[in-house]
């Protein structure tokens, strides 16, 4: 999660958000460049003393400055190009997940589990306990195998809200009547905070994701104590 005075990105959780940073540093190199070469050549207009009063067309820098941009161009799209596919690619999943926007909280269902179903609300303030994060913590975490394949299908049954946790790189919308799904893989284990990021109302803030990603031998064991409970 976030921290004080974090001003770059959350360190990331799966090769997804690993890409993604790369391409946000290889994308603000290209930015810096460009604002450097521009500030220097207006710096150096202010102490340019040449002039030539015959000069009505100069085709040679009207050429570099119509042919370089889009060459700078090509170096952005075609990156960010190979991103977007990587990001909807769906590939085998171990473990698929649904995930349903309420106001104001989700609803989890494991279908490959016996539909373990279960929902996820905040914890108010006057009743975090004193290690939990404010607007942040929830009182059934959704848990997760780490190094595994998952797919995730999100809906909504009222209004629009999006399931979205940074240091995993997912962003997913969920529509009412609609059902949409992206995949991610988690590489380590941990806790991982989102929010919900639509504007859905009053308390749209107030709708905390915490996912603990666990190894698989103890996804098993988690899996077993809630299809016998």
């Amino acid at each position: 999660m976030s921290t004080w005075a974090n001003l770059g990105l959350q360190d990331s959780a799966s090769p997804l958000m690993e890409q993604l940073i790369f391409f946000h540093d290889h994308a603000l190199l290209i930015l810096v460049m460009i604002t450097v070469l521009v500030g220097y050549l207006m710096f150096m207009l202010f102490f340019n003393s040449y002039i030539n009063r015959f000069l009505l067309h100069g085709q040679l820098i009207e050429m570099i400055w119509t042919i370089l941009p889009a060459i700078i161009l090509l170096f952005i799209a075609l990156p960010s190009l190979r991103l977007l596919y990587l990001l909807d690619e769906i590939n085998e999943p171990s473990v698929t997940l649904k995930s349903i926007g309420h106001q104001w909280y989700w609803s989890y269902e494991y279908s490959d589990f016996n539909n373990i179903e279960f929902d996820s609300y905040m914890i108010p303030t006057n009743e975090l306990a004193t290690d939990g994060f404010r607007l942040l913590d929830v009182d059934n975490r959704v848990v997760l195998p780490m190094n595994s394949q998952i797919r995730i299908l999100v809906t909504a049954a009222d209004v629009i809200h999006s399931w979205t946790i940074p240091a995993l790189g997912v962003k997913v919308d969920g529509t009412p009547g609609r059902l949409n799904q992206t995949n991610f893989f988690i590489n380590r284990p941990g806790l991982f905070y989102g929010q919900c990021s639509e504007m859905c109302g009053a308390n749209h803030s107030f709708m905390p994701i915490v996912i603990e990603s666990v190894p698989v031998n103890y996804f098993i064991k988690w899996i077993s104590n809630n299809m016998n409970s």
